[in-house]
């Protein structure tokens, strides 16, 4: 490919809404030159429904809204304490096909995970990776011309109670963890968004990271 550079913009606690509208608009507009970009971000709570989505895997939302999405994939939550990541590839530059990207995403949280001394696993009847039969991380992501977007969501430390309010990603009784559960260790989100951002680069074989300043 013509840059073998993953930039990385980290973009703090934003609105759901208007995070995935910028991601639209990046993938609409993006060209052969465009960067591929993972945006780093937390959401206050929030459920997301995928476009294919059954509406009887939403139990009781209560007070939390629900944005209905053009991603892959059925219900999840995403909340403080969660590290999301939207990969905006262009998959055709990167030479790889979209289940290739989901396999190498599923390693990089697998072996992120490993240096914490937790054996975690992929399902292939259930994209994401999970500890013990427990979902840790989800992933959802869109294609358009060639170009992905969306991404994966980690749990790290957050309320978890809002799982219960849902059917995780359409999965009935899924169990559902996050890393401070599984660790004794006080947990620094940037520390492992670090963590996590290496593991990606490597797995999607891109040489160099640059982290930058997001607009």
């Amino acid at each position: 490919m013509s840059d073998s550079t993953l930039y990385i913009r980290q973009l703090g606690l934003e609105e759901y809404l208007p995070v995935w509208q910028r991601m639209q608009a990046y993938t609409d507009t993006r060209d052969e030159h465009s960067k591929d970009e993972i945006w780093l971000v937390q959401h206050p709570p929030v459920f997301t429904l995928g476009r294919n989505g059954k509406p009887e895997h939403l139990l009781n939302l209560g007070d939390i809204p629900l944005v209905k999405v053009d991603r892959g994939g059925q219900v999840t939550y995403h909340g403080p304490g969660q590290i999301v990541a939207y990969l905006m590839l262009d998959l055709r530059r990167l030479g790889k096909g979209i289940r290739e990207v989901v396999s190498s995403i599923e390693r990089a949280i697998i072996n992120q995970l490993a240096l914490h001394e937790i054996h975690a696993q992929a399902r292939a009847d259930a994209p994401g990776v999970y500890v013990d039969d427990a979902k840790i991380a989800a992933l959802g992501l869109r294609v358009r011309h060639g170009k992905c977007y969306h991404g994966l969501s980690f749990n790290i430390d957050m309320d978890m109670e809002p799982f219960s309010r849902i059917n995780p990603c359409g999965y009935q009784g899924m169990a559902v963890t996050q890393l401070s559960d599984l660790i004794a260790a006080d947990i620094q989100i940037d520390r492992t968004e670090k963590e996590l951002i290496i593991q990606l680069a490597s797995q999607l074989d891109y040489k160099n990271i640059d982290w930058i300043t997001s607009d």
